[in-house]
């Protein structure tokens, strides 16, 4: 139960705080937060909860958010004319956002395997 947000053009490290709040919540709960959140990457991170939510097949309260991973995707390279005819670079970021869901007692969830 898995869904990705890939070349999504906002900075990682602003996306990270996002995810960070939601990691380990309820389903149900985690959209809420997402909602009433007043963040700019809230509502993207939302539809992606969205999506793996129907991507499962289940009930938004009996799924939690096993994990969810942000990476660095592509970075678009722009450049800002400056004094005496030199150029400045601009790096554009982008994310990759990858939510994965399980069931809310998933045996792997919480436990470390006993050997």
């Amino acid at each position: 139960m898995k869904a990705s947000l890939k070349n999504y053009r906002q900075a990682p490290r602003k996306v990270r705080l996002i995810t960070d709040l939601v990691k380990g919540k309820r389903a149900d709960i985690a959209q809420a937060m997402l909602h009433s959140l007043i963040k700019r990457g809230a509502l993207p991170i939302k539809k992606l909860l969205d999506s793996a939510i129907a991507n499962s097949g289940v009930a938004p309260s009996e799924l939690v958010i096993k994990s969810a991973t942000v990476d660095k995707g592509v970075v678009i390279k722009r450049s800002m004319p400056r004094a005496m005819g030199r150029a400045f670079p601009i790096h554009k970021h982008t994310s990759q956002v990858v939510i994965e869901l399980a069931a809310k007692y998933s045996p792997n969830l919480n436990k470390k395997e006993i050997k």
